[in-house]
């Protein structure tokens, strides 16, 4: 049964029907090489995997059944691989993130979540952060040792917060996006929407709907390019972008710009911002 009557348009349509996945006693090498492949897929956010980058002694030890799912997860999750990709490079609340959508399947439902991982980690390190998330009641009950952890914010649960529907949308880009190759950078997703206490907006993926999957924040009032929108015929069009380097010194890259540009200069415009480095991330009819 699809986890939403939109399902095909939210990009969620891939977790609706596929079982968990889970190591059960006596599980044979192929059960056993598809827990291993769905915690890697799960755990590094769908990013690419080099075969010198597997964790061998990690994934040796599960084989053999002397580690659990559990510590299969805890061992991806400390290593030089994870922070590689998701802790050194991003924002706190960017890990944080990313670490609730890896480890608990869900986003975090308010600033205080957040705050509390922040503190942990400031005051007593990165190990901790992450036992904190692995050895909670919350991942017990929903995975206990043996299944790989999984989106579960799309699902109303008990125990779920209905705001964590809308905020999981905003962490998931869909089944095939990377979440170290997203438009949006190392920034935080949720930072805004979790400080105002705000439900965050629906946005479907890349290729389930007419847009892209990435929209400038809603505080972004559209330039009027060229000194007017108006064209020879009645076709605007809003464009959204994202790096664009400002003019000036020193050079700064604006994080969201819209801009409506009207159809006869919409090739010009566009190669305008090639060559200031930006990307063109939404066009839309205005």
């Amino acid at each position: 049964m699809a986890i939403t009557a939109a399902s095909s348009r939210l990009g969620t349509e891939a977790f609706s029907d596929i079982p968990r996945i889970e190591l059960r006693y006596n599980a044979n090498k192929d059960e056993v090489e598809a827990v291993i492949r769905a915690t890697y897929r799960q755990l590094l956010g769908n990013d690419y995997l080099m075969a010198s980058e597997r964790l061998k002694s990690a994934e040796s030890l599960l084989r053999d059944g002397n580690l659990t799912v559990r510590e299969f997860v805890r061992s991806v999750a400390k290593s030089e691989l994870y922070k590689n990709k998701f802790f050194y490079n991003n924002f706190q609340t960017r890990f944080i993130e990313l670490s609730y959508k890896h480890l608990l399947g869900r986003a975090p439902y308010d600033e205080s979540e957040v705050s509390y991982h922040n503190d942990l980690y400031h005051n007593q390190g990165y190990d901790t952060e992450i036992d904190s998330y692995i050895d909670s009641v919350e991942y017990q009950q929903n995975f206990g040792d043996n299944v790989v952890p999984y989106y579960r914010g799309f699902e109303t649960q008990p125990g779920q917060k209905t705001v964590g529907f809308n905020r999981i949308f905003r962490l998931y880009r869909g089944y095939a996006n990377s979440d170290r190759s997203q438009v949006e950078g190392n920034g935080s997703r949720l930072a805004r929407d979790l400080a105002t206490n705000k439900a965050s907006s629906i946005v479907g993926p890349s290729g389930s709907n007419q847009n892209w999957s990435y929209r400038a924040s809603s505080d972004v009032a559209p330039q009027k390019n060229l000194g007017n929108a108006v064209g020879e015929g009645d076709r605007v069009y809003r464009l959204e972008v994202t790096g664009l380097l400002s003019p000036g010194y020193p050079k700064v890259r604006r994080s969201s710009t819209a801009l409506f540009v009207p159809y006869e200069r919409l090739s010009e415009k566009l190669q305008q911002i090639q060559r200031q480095g930006g990307k063109v991330v939404s066009v839309t009819p205005a």
